[in-house]
């Protein structure tokens, strides 16, 4: 009797200590995705301020908002392009990580247009724009320069796998085409 009751106990013991792991894990994942929701949606209302900036705010204040989209255009449209085909291009993997260090830098160049959006003195802000475009252009032409690598290797890669297959499907073809007629079996003649 009291081996079954210790038996039990432990299975309680074992029950609770594996719905205390589940519970962890699911706070943690909800956590996770809450944060990443958050920042998803602080960017989303981040970039629709810098559209309505770039067309409503004239002069020197306009076109810095004007560099943070194109900066953060070129980026997100390269991680977008390396992401797509990675899983199937490992060599992809060394320009994930450079774009990685690339996005570093822009995202330190963000944070100095934007501090330079808040800028008051319109002089001090058209002083250091040359700079900043100059850096900006540098960013953006590596990013570019990144994505349209890789989109030229796919489509390097696609135009290879499609000739290859074009080239055995016409000799599947041919060897479809090409029969020869069967000859039906001699059957042995009854004086055999």
């Amino acid at each position: 009797m009291e081996t079954a009751g210790i038996v039990v106990l432990l299975f309680l013991l074992v029950f609770a200590a594996l719905a205390t792991v589940a519970t962890v894990k699911t706070v943690r994942a909800v956590k996770r995705g809450v944060a990443r929701g958050t920042a998803q949606a602080r960017r989303v209302v981040e970039d629709t301020q810098l559209k309505a900036r770039r067309y409503t705010t004239p002069g020197v204040a306009g076109e810095v908002a004007q560099l943070r989209i194109d900066l953060r255009t070129a980026i997100d449209a390269t991680f977008a392009a390396l992401d797509e085909r990675r899983e199937d291009d490992a060599a992809l993997a060394e320009a994930a990580s450079l774009l990685a260090r690339l996005n570093d830098h822009a995202r330190a160049l963000d944070g100095e247009l934007k501090l330079l959006e808040r800028e008051p003195d319109k002089s001090r802000i058209a002083a250091r724009l040359p700079e900043l475009t100059t850096r900006v252009h540098h960013v953006t032409h590596s990013a570019d320069s990144l994505r349209w690598a890789a989109q030229d290797r796919a489509h390097h890669a696609t135009t290879d796998d499609l000739a290859s297959l074009t080239d055995q499907i016409a000799i599947e073809s041919a060897a479809l085409r090409h029969w020869t007629p069967t000859q039906p079996p001699k059957l042995p003649s009854p004086g055999e």
